[in-house]
């Protein structure tokens, strides 16, 4: 900023270069160019900060839409996990249900069932040995006989870790 002295320096060097007529044709110009810039500045702040309003309003909206949707689809009954889901997931209301009662025991023995939804049984493992399931059984001769007990003996043992 310009203090007095160098005001007065700037003020006598504009008199001498224009002279006394022409002083106040400046100063008037001069004071209207200066109200122009502040009208602009005023009218430059005052849109920046409606714009700044309305994309509050607008992030305040969408918030509130997002929580509504959440709200909405959170309010949804939701049923816990079932055996025929995937982990972590949970089903709608009205889904399937699991075979309870009879329809679990005619499951069970291998009849159609119909229903509304899946219908989780579950599946008997033969006594079959790993790696047999190709071929035929034959009698067993009398060095065979040895190895079939071996075999029962794991099959046990194999069922019990399974357990």
């Amino acid at each position: 900023m310009l203090s007095i002295p160098h005001m007065i320096v700037v003020f006598v060097i504009v008199l001498v270069v224009f002279g006394p007529q022409k002083l106040p044709e400046l100063a008037r110009g001069l004071g209207k160019l200066m109200a122009e810039f502040r009208k602009a500045s005023t009218d430059f702040k005052s849109a920046f900060e409606e714009e700044m309003r309305d994309l509050e309003r607008q992030a305040r909206e969408t918030e509130r839409r997002k929580a509504e949707a959440a709200a909405a689809s959170s309010s949804a009954q939701t049923q816990p996990v079932t055996l025929a889901t995937p982990s972590g997931a949970e089903t709608q209301a009205g889904g399937g249900e699991l075979a309870t009662g009879a329809r679990a025991r005619e499951a069970e023995a291998g009849e159609i069932v119909a229903s509304e939804g899946p219908v989780v049984a579950p599946v008997a493992e033969g006594n079959i040995a790993r790696g047999t399931e190709n071929e035929t059984p034959n009698a067993p001769d009398a060095s065979e006989g040895s190895e079939v007990v071996e075999r029962q003996d794991l099959q046990a043992k194999a069922q019990k870790l399974d357990s």
